[in-house]
């Protein structure tokens, strides 16, 4: 029986440092596209899309880990929320991944031709962002009940800067009915970042639960 646990113990190790290799990935995808969205950098944009692949089959190699815990360990309450947990921030960190290629997609729509306006808040934007993401991962790995619960204050700030943006493109359209498209491009970019934000509330939510066995969520209007 205590070897039994033992080997549990490992697989449990083993699956979430799993899942925070998903989360490290993630992050560098959201990193790189916002840089490429700078550079109007093509090459970037399509190596990002074809990358999300590996995303996508990383987390599904986490999932089909967990029902295999959940089928043959029969595992106990807490333990059980632990993997319940991976499963749900596995799925939250594949989406994120998805803005990344989204990301990816806007760059070969603007293609080579200068962006709107420069790119300041939306920059800033990624790095709360993949702040906040890093900053989950660590308290999803020791656990930390007061970090997963102050993490997501700091969505706040990153719906602070898209709201910026939006007014800033807005106020652009007004002036130059032609400038619509490309005002939308670099509005998308702002959504996908915002949007990378509250799925980290997400994630903070999931590690309060699983510490705890309450379900706290945050508001995030």
């Amino acid at each position: 029986m205590v070897l039994l646990r033992a080997t549990f113990v490992r697989e449990l190790g083993a699956l979430q440092t799993d899942t925070l290799m998903l989360g490290s990935m993630v992050i560098q995808a959201l990193k790189e596209s916002v840089e490429a969205l700078r550079r109007r950098d093509l090459h970037t944009a399509r190596r990002l899309i074809q990358e999300d692949e590996i995303i996508n089959k990383k987390r599904y190699e986490i999932e089909a880990e967990c029902l295999r815990l959940i089928a043959t360990q029969q595992p106990m309450a807490g333990d059980l929320r632990l993997i319940a947990a991976v499963l749900e921030i596995s799925t939250e960190l594949e989406r994120i991944g998805d803005y990344a290629k989204g990301i990816g997609r806007i760059i070969i729509l603007v293609g080579p031709e200068p962006l709107i306006k420069p790119l300041v808040d939306i920059p800033r934007m990624c790095e709360i962002a993949t702040e906040m993401l890093q900053q989950a991962l660590d308290a999803f790995l020791a656990q930390d009940l007061e970090a997963a619960r102050t993490i997501p204050l700091r969505d706040d700030e990153v719906d602070a800067l898209y709201n910026q943006v939006h007014r800033d493109l807005i106020a652009m359209i007004i002036e130059d009915l032609t400038l619509i498209d490309r005002a939308n491009y670099m509005l998308w970019a702002a959504h996908n970042l915002e949007r990378a934000a509250d799925r980290v509330t997400n994630i903070c939510e999931r590690i309060i639960f699983t510490i705890t066995g309450e379900f706290i969520e945050f508001d995030m209007n």
